[in-house]
């Protein structure tokens, strides 16, 4: 297995780009304000521009996201969006992927996007996801997307589907509890083949940035990741933000990390701590196989 916590490139040199699911839902754990104001949109992208954040990360499935972007203005900004679930025995997959495209380029305002990603990986299995992989290119060909990917919960799906399309960026999870994209090899291979790897859910929706005593009690079964997270946190006296961000941020393989963002104050904030970061701890007995934690939509079931 290779050394994940050894790295040689610059901290401070952090890829930021815009997650926007809280611009259409109210989602996270740890959101407690509900969806983003079209207004407060505005005051976040206007600071991204200052401070030259140029990429937003959308889809289909986040409410009224992208539509939001479109009123608040991304003509500037590349944006990236992903496609709904592919429906089952599709009989025009082409004419399927180009109807969500030219629809989401109108409610963006755009006449063309960054990237397109399939957002349920799965959709590029079988005979349909080798469809798919050649729709994707079309479109890319096209010249209304400029690259294609895909949105991973696992790398283990990847074996399955990297033959069925050509793609340029791969979304993955990556924090100090879930470093399979690590462990299982994907991040090397990708990183040799030239593909893109973007990185989310750096903070657990919020749940590594909760305070101790904060941390709601169905998650007790993992009390020891926790208690090792925030012991460590106070004896070197290290800021959880920026601890998640160095540790992500530590690895040059990594081309881009997206965070959510509820408020200018916030985007402020992950700066801020940008800024602060430095060489991570070795955060190796933090790392979790169990999928009920490392997977949010299993959180449901806690």
């Amino acid at each position: 297995m290779p050394d994940v916590f050894i790295s040689n490139s610059n901290i401070k040199n952090m890829k930021l780009t815009i997650g926007s699911v809280q611009f259409g839902l109210p989602y996270g754990i740890s959101n407690v304000a509900g969806q983003v104001s079209l207004r407060e949109v505005e005051k976040i992208l206007h600071l991204a521009r200052k401070r030259n954040i140029d990429m937003i990360d959308t889809a289909i499935a986040y409410g009224d996201s992208e539509s939001v972007l479109g009123l608040a203005g991304v003509n500037d900004f590349k944006v990236i969006t992903k496609l709904p679930i592919l429906p089952n025995e599709s009989a025009d997959i082409i004419g399927w992927v180009e109807k969500h495209i030219e629809e989401s380029l109108i409610r963006l305002n755009k006449s063309s996007i960054h990237g397109l990603l399939v957002h349920h990986a799965e959709s590029l299995e079988g005979s349909d996801g080798k469809k798919l992989g050649f729709a994707l290119n079309q479109i890319k060909n096209s010249g209304l997307v400029e690259k294609v990917g895909v949105s991973i919960y696992q790398p283990s799906v990847l074996d399955k589907i990297m033959e069925n399309a050509s793609i340029d960026i791969v979304q993955t999870p990556f924090n100090v509890v879930d470093t399979r994209i690590i462990s299982s090899g994907w991040l090397d291979k990708l990183d040799e083949a030239g593909v893109e790897v973007h990185v989310r859910s750096i903070f657990m929706q919020g749940l590594l940035l909760m305070d101790r005593s904060s941390i709601p009690d169905k998650f007790n079964r993992w009390l020891s990741l926790w208690d090792h997270w925030h012991e460590n946190l106070s004896t070197y006296d290290l800021d959880a933000l920026s601890e998640c961000i160095s540790f992500v941020n530590s690895f040059s393989k990594v081309s881009r990390v997206v965070v959510g963002i509820e408020s200018a104050l916030q985007l402020q904030q992950v700066l801020d701590a940008i800024e602060l970061s430095a060489n991570p701890l070795d955060w190796s007995q933090m790392a979790c196989h169990d999928d009920i934690l490392i997977n949010p939509s299993n959180w449901s079931k806690l």
